[in-house]
């Protein structure tokens, strides 16, 4: 219930020294126990608004904007009537006369002071700490630091294998620097995991490419303008050009110990979250509360709860401490772990472990009551354990079973709502803003919310990692029963797994995931071989990701890629040898008819890409046609397959009077760039030599419209039952110019697209804006992209007919039964 004040009586003054996540917390939880009580002030140190320092690692590694972690903007603070000052660091506290002063020289009189200062992140006191270049990892600031050295590549050192220390060199490593990892201790993340699973940790690391080396102690960092290497101890100096140090917080009470408030290792608070004046309270990282301090987010929510209860007028809420649990937040690596895991007399260690999948489960007993619990790889049980482990739960019921996790040992937890519906109300949900169950609940109840979006606005559940939105799902399920018409969510691949196109693809680059028994494995397929549906699309998305190391799976290709050429109705097929930019000759000719004559094809037709398809031929006779044709010096037109069919082009200057340009010789130029490539679905260019678009070029995948002056290039359209017109996206002046484009255009079509989604979809899908952005504002990128089109064309020019007509790959497919009996 909101407590009110007489609007006749002046307000309390309460001033915050802090804009960060502790202080923030307390003031929404105050706005709802009384909106009215004080006139409010906060000074930040920092330009921004509040944001959520936890999902740093995120917008490091280039997951998440600035944007998209901000927990307040501005206009809350001034929807609520909070006086926001920023970049303004408090930096004197007169006790005497109840004000605080800004570094700007603003002085603010208070009745009641909030301390919320958080914490600074500890610099080792070696040689050298204090050199450009050296960083930690604590705020905005420091994630511009590093992604401004990340942008220049080089060599990138962490000091600390800790949780920050870990989402730094992978976000650092993402970004594209070398980078080596040095922690003091054998075992990364000594706090959180135990010596399996930490080496279970630093092996998917290493995986990924970066160096870890554990019992390494730092000496010096080197430089003398700036950093350029790090010196251990033993000796060892490894070249650098950024250092993050992350080996620690320490409580940021120089405020407080200046203005004579009792400190130890923070600033000394009792269970009411008051410090040794009366007048002031202090929430977060930087407090001391019975001894102990923390550094993660859970507490620190904790305590905000208690510190608005009591500056709303409440004497009863009291914070008595915290068990806490951490997850490490690097995409593809799933780690959890709570309470103490150390074990010891009279404990019990129940443990799992599953090699080939990468997963190992801890949970240690005593008393038959869980004390800690460490789990990497296969986290979604966390939740679970550590509830059982804050409530005390008696165990013993579900000993046998307790490893298995919550679908074997928990109550009605078969069903994912059942087990949700089992959790206590003061079960956290969502472990980034610390929302418990009764309040999403509670939310979902009073304020008539109805969907997702709704539930994050409200109560910030689910609206940071996202991890919980599962969770927040099923409660709404549950609260509104049938009134809950379901989150519209992204079509599944198929019915092997409920991941989408686009998470997989996401999937297959972070894990580094190399083949379809490793995709299915490491996410869970449902079925052992997939089927029909998801492994063509797995077996193009590994193609594209990884040119020359992932080989093509046959077995994962419908008939006519698999035979290479298109199966008719009557089980013969059509052949349709390449045809450059819609030339041929008389020798092409003469091959043909050959052919014809020779194999006794039934129908020969021109089609609507410039070319002549053989129609009858059958299954065992394509090697020898092929050969035949191979002699001619005639390729696959590639008529069956997921990429670039034809070419279409004008006559252009070279014949015609209205030609501007030499179109069929850039035609010729773009096919023989872009011909053997594999995309999501069909492709076909054209180039007309004027205005007039004899070519068609309006209606293709891509296509050039020569002109005076140059070239009009056009993307997204197809003829077909559903006709789009192109867009207009560049105008160009050279022919080079065109070929970088194409081959910028053609690859972020392959790496966006999902399989079979045609560029038309895929333009109206992502939307032209976007694609502007990438290719014609961005000339190093498209210069990237081309680069990166050219290298998979690399390993995508070999022609399959020659390969197949030598009877070197794939000869069974072109044999007959044999008879039997």
């Amino acid at each position: 219930m909101s407590t009110h004040t007489n609007p006749s009586t002046p307000r309390e003054r309460l001033v915050v020294v802090g804009n960060g996540m502790a202080g923030i917390r307390t003031l929404e939880e105050l706005l709802t126990k009384a909106p009215d009580r004080y006139d409010i002030t906060v000074f930040g140190a920092e330009p921004h608004p509040n944001y959520n320092r936890i999902m740093l690692s995120p917008v490091l590694a280039g997951e998440k904007t600035f944007e998209q972690i901000v927990l307040n903007g501005r206009d809350w603070y001034e929807a609520n009537g909070i006086k926001l000052l920023t970049g303004d660091r408090v930096e004197v506290i007169d006790r005497a006369n109840r004000t605080v002063t800004a570094m700007s020289g603003l002085t603010v009189p208070y009745d009641r002071l909030l301390i919320a200062t958080g914490s600074t992140p500890f610099i080792i006191p070696v040689p050298g700490s204090t050199l450009p270049g050296v960083v930690g990892f604590r705020d905005l600031a420091d994630v511009d630091t590093m992604l401004e050295a990340a942008a220049k590549g080089g060599r990138a050192v962490v000091i600390g294998g800790g949780l920050l220390g870990l989402e730094a060199a992978n976000g650092l490593k993402v970004k594209g620097m070398d980078v080596t990892v040095l922690h003091l201790m054998d075992t990364l993340m000594e706090r959180q995991l135990d010596r399996s699973a930490g080496a279970l940790l630093r092996h998917e690391l290493e995986r990924r490419g970066i160096t870890v080396l554990t019992g390494a102690d730092t000496a010096e960092i080197v430089g003398n303008e700036s950093v350029s290497a790090v010196r251990l101890k033993n000796g060892q100096e490894l070249p650098a050009d950024l250092v993050v140090m992350a080996v620690g917080i320490r409580p940021n009470m120089a405020l407080g110990k200046a203005a004579g408030l009792a400190c130890g290792r923070g600033i000394q608070v009792d269970d009411a979250m008051t410090t040794s004046d009366p007048a002031i309270l202090s929430v977060g990282e930087c407090v001391e509360h019975r001894g102990q301090t923390y550094g993660l987010v859970a507490p620190l929510f904790e305590m905000a709860k208690v510190a608005a209860a009591r500056l709303a007028g409440g004497t009863e809420a009291a914070y008595t401490g915290s068990v806490t649990s951490t997850k490490l937040k690097v995409t593809g690596v799933d780690v959890f772990s709570a309470g103490d895991f150390t074990g010891g007399k009279d404990c019990e260690d129940i443990v799992f472990r599953d090699a080939a999948r990468g997963v190992y489960k801890r949970v240690v007993v005593k008393e038959n009551r869980i004390l800690g619990a460490v789990l990497y790889g296969d986290t979604k049980d966390g939740g679970w354990y550590f509830q059982m482990l804050k409530d005390g739960t008696e165990v013993a019921p579900v000993r046998d079973t307790l490893i298995f996790g919550q679908s074997f040992g928990g109550e009605g937890a078969a069903n994912p709502k059942a087990a949700v519906a089992a959790l206590p109300d003061s079960a956290e949900i969502c472990g980034c803003n610390g929302v418990c169950k009764g309040t999403i609940v509670k939310a979902i109840t009073e304020k008539g919310l109805s969907n997702l979006d709704e539930v994050r606005a409200h109560t910030k559940a689910s609206a940071s990692c996202g991890s919980c939105t599962g969770q927040v799902e099923q409660l709404l399920a549950l609260t509104l029963g049938d009134g809950y018409a379901g989150e519209a969510k992204a079509k599944p691949m198929c019915k092997c797994t409920d991941r989408t196109h686009d998470e997989v693809r996401r999937a297959i680059t972070a894990l580094e995931l190399k083949s379809i028994p490793d995709v299915m494995q490491r996410l869970e397929w449902r079925t052992p071989d997939g089927c029909h549906h998801c492994r063509p699309a797995l077996n193009y998305y590994l193609l594209c990701e990884w040119p020359g190391d992932y080989k093509d799976d046959s077995r994962s290709r419908y008939i006519n890629e698999r035979v290479h050429a298109n199966i008719q109705k009557d089980g013969t097929y059509s052949v349709v040898p390449r045809m450059w930019g819609g030339l041929t000759s008389a020798k092409e000719l003469r091959a043909i008819a050959d052919v014809v004559d020779k194999f006794a094809i039934p129908t020969v037709k021109v089609t609507g890409g410039q070319r002549i398809d053989l129609f009858g031929v059958k299954k065992e006779d394509l090697p020898a046609v092929w050969a035949d044709l191979n002699a001619a010096g005639m390729v696959s037109g590639h008529a069956y397959a997921k990429g670039l069919r034809t070419v279409k082009t004008c006559v252009g200057s070279e014949w015609c009077r209205f030609g501007t340009q030499d179109s069929t010789g850039l035609g010729v130029k773009l096919e023989r760039m872009t011909w053997g490539t594999w995309t999501p679905h069909k492709v076909k260019l054209a180039v007309s030599g004027c205005p007039r678009n004899c070519a068609e070029a309006t209606i293709k995948d891509l296509g050039v419209v020569c002109v005076d002056s140059g070239y009009e290039l056009h993307v997204g359209g197809n003829g077909g039952m559903h006709v789009r017109a192109c867009d207009l996206l560049v105008k160009v002046e050279t022919e080079a110019e065109v070929l970088e484009y194409t081959g910028a255009y053609m690859q972020l079509y392959r790496e966006e697209a999902r399989y079979l989604e045609r560029t038309a979809p895929w333009v109206e899908r992502v939307g032209l804006d976007h694609i502007k952005r990438r290719l014609v504002d961005d000339a190093e990128g498209r210069a990237a992209l081309n680069a990166r089109f050219l290298f998979s064309q690399s390993f995508s020019q070999d022609d399959p007919w020659a390969e197949r007509a030598n009877g070197s790959v794939d000869r069974h497919e072109f044999a007959p039964l044999a008879q039997v009996g």
